[in-house]
């Protein structure tokens, strides 16, 4: 070999080895990185990476596992959380409501939380039961873990309730049609209550819990849609009444679906709000606490609810789920752990204003504040998860898109009928 030559193999061979450690290195950086897709739970995209990092950061410093963080977009998550079922490149853990747990459950991408993987965690009795029992189908294990729990609440201004001498919350839906006709002054932009009409899961929640009360049912036992009962038909129509027929609801809300609603009731353009957990969001908009008060959802009154179902709100919040095409498991159970140990917990639902997924975390006295009492107290007597079937991510997306196009026809001026109700979930039942 002449020395020209042998110059050359030594150097090919030089980098061939320079190749292979920046390849061993790149592989080994890779197994201390997990990637984590966070819903967005505060007033902003900004707000959620300023509040999550500090966490991430100590997660880091504990383990040295990087975690790689993206704030997903609600209007967004369902549908990549979906498409990441397909793709083995995508996240390895993630954020998603709870209402969708058993529906992402049926696609098998996701880590069975079975007794020995949830006892890496913390175990089962760690968990509040009401945020647990919305993580997965009955008779399952889990799909994921709480993280966040929720539960809707009725906001309220005061100085608006008593320039308009009305002395406190409404607990009936009656009283709360009364109330609004008083605090409604178009003249002025203002109007007695603020909703999301163009928010198809928002559309979905409030059929939900309107339908109890009415004694309705999305889903019979087996699981098959059941959209167009009467009960149902009523639910909707109370709903989308308060905006097509008691005129308590600015029509320029059917258009809302970014929660501009809450950003109207912080400014005073709406006397009341039904949201989950706002005051954190609310305070960011600049609200004062004693601006406002938080009461219960009203229901709905005598004769209906003697012996019905008296609930009104859906268990509510936010699960962490793990996919099975993470390069890391440990790390994402670690992280998982991370997440849902106490001093976490109470650090993020004190940032978010929502409640905490484990029972010890309660012992903060940040969670007995007057809001935090209520969606307390809602959250373990009067919310029913959403139904645990595979076909929910569905029904919230269908019924909830037929409720936008009734608020559209509300807003339009167009009558909202028994009849024009039947007939949008009679469609969104065809669909199913």
């Amino acid at each position: 070999m002449s020395i020209r030559r042998a110059a050359a193999v030594l150097t090919a061979g030089i980098l061939l080895s320079g190749s292979l450690a920046a390849c061993g290195d790149d592989q080994a950086k890779a197994a201390k990185t997990i990637t984590y897709w966070a819903s967005n739970q505060g007033p902003s995209l900004d707000f959620d990476r300023q509040t999550l990092q500090p966490e991430l950061d100590e997660f880091e410093q504990q383990t040295g596992i990087h975690v790689k963080l993206e704030v997903v977009p609600w209007s967004d998550l369902l549908d990549r959380l979906m498409a990441a079922t397909k793709d083995d490149s995508g996240p390895d853990v993630v954020n998603i409501g709870n209402t969708w747990s058993a529906s992402l459950q049926a696609t098998g991408a996701f880590v069975a939380f079975d007794g020995h993987t949830l006892d890496l965690v913390g175990g089962r009795d760690r968990f509040v039961p009401s945020a647990l029992a919305a993580a997965g189908a009955p008779g399952t294990p889990p799909s994921a873990v709480p993280l966040y729990s929720l539960s809707y609440a009725l906001y309220y201004n005061k100085r608006l309730f008593a320039e308009a001498g009305i002395a406190g919350p409404p607990t009936t839906w009656d009283e709360l049609v009364a109330d609004g006709r008083k605090l409604t002054k178009p003249a002025k932009g203002q109007y007695g209550l603020a909703i999301e009409g163009a928010n198809p899961a928002e559309n979905a929640h409030h059929a939900f819990t309107f339908s109890q009360q009415y004694r309705g049912q999305w889903f019979d036992a087996n699981g098959e849609p059941t959209f167009d009962t009467p009960a149902n038909i009523s639910a909707i129509k109370r709903y989308v009444g308060l905006m097509a027929n008691d005129h308590i609801v600015d029509p320029a809300d059917a258009g809302y679906g970014k929660n501009e609603s809450r950003a109207d009731f912080a400014k005073g353009k709406a006397a009341m709000l039904l949201w989950q957990a706002a005051g954190t969001s609310l305070q960011q908009a600049g609200m004062r606490p004693d601006q406002y008060g938080v009461a219960p959802v009203p229901f709905l009154a005598d004769p209906f609810t003697q012996g019905g179902v008296r609930i009104n709100s859906m268990v509510a919040g936010i699960n962490m789920a793990v996919y099975k095409h993470t390069r890391n498991l440990t790390g994402a159970l670690d992280f998982v752990q991370f997440m849902t140990s106490d001093k976490v917990q109470i650090t993020l639902n004190k940032a978010y204003g929502s409640l905490p997924s484990v029972r010890s975390a309660y012992s903060d006295a940040a969670f007995r504040t007057p809001e935090q009492e209520v969606l307390f107290q809602v959250l373990n007597s009067t919310a029913a998860p959403l139904p645990q079937v595979s076909a929910e991510s569905k029904f919230e997306t269908l019924v909830g898109a037929a409720m936008a196009e009734l608020f559209a026809d509300a807003a339009a001026g167009k009558p909202v009928t028994d009849e024009s109700i039947k007939a949008k979930l009679s469609s969104a039942e065809g669909k199913m």
